[in-house]
């Protein structure tokens, strides 16, 4: 078993840091609306292992806006978010995942790294704790800030039901 790794348990809407196997910390989070699944445009949370493939936004300020995994420069507010009411803000930081199971989420129509899932921040942390996202694992930004700085690139993350 690898060393550190976390642990994503959609039934409980939480996100696990796991040492050894052990709990060292537990945070709230947000999965799909429409639950899990792996197809592409499903807006579900795929399930399985998989590996960080890249940390983005380090040093960034707390909610920095990010599209298509770059900042913005734009920090969010309440007036951005009424100019733009429709917009998935993804915020803060992001950790891009990557499925490394053949036919479950890593390759052709369920591949999790070209469907863009990310563990990012919202704006919407009201909603942590339910599932609210389209697809992506959402957490509160204060609480990604200190899981974006104990993980690492390749880290294993495991998505259960």
């Amino acid at each position: 078993m690898p060393k550190r790794q976390l642990r994503i348990e959609v039934k409980h809407q939480r996100l696990i840091c796991l040492d050894a196997g052990q709990p060292l910390a537990t945070y709230p989070v947000s999965t799909g609306v429409r639950g899990t699944g792996e197809q592409f445009d499903s807006g579900c949370t795929p399930r399985g292992k998989h590996r960080i493939r890249l940390k983005i936004g380090e040093g960034c300020p707390l909610d920095s806006v990010f599209v298509a995994r770059r900042a913005t420069g734009e920090i969010f507010s309440d007036a951005l978010a009424e100019k733009e009411p429709d917009r998935d803000w993804v915020l803060t930081r992001i950790l891009w995942l990557t499925g490394i199971e053949p036919g479950l989420n890593r390759g052709g129509r369920v591949d999790t790294l070209k469907r863009y899932v990310y563990i990012h921040g919202t704006p919407e942390e009201n909603l942590i704790g339910k599932p609210a996202s389209h697809g992506c694992i959402r957490m509160r930004n204060r609480d990604l800030i200190e899981l974006f700085d104990w993980v690492e690139n390749g880290m294993l993350v495991e998505i259960v039901d």
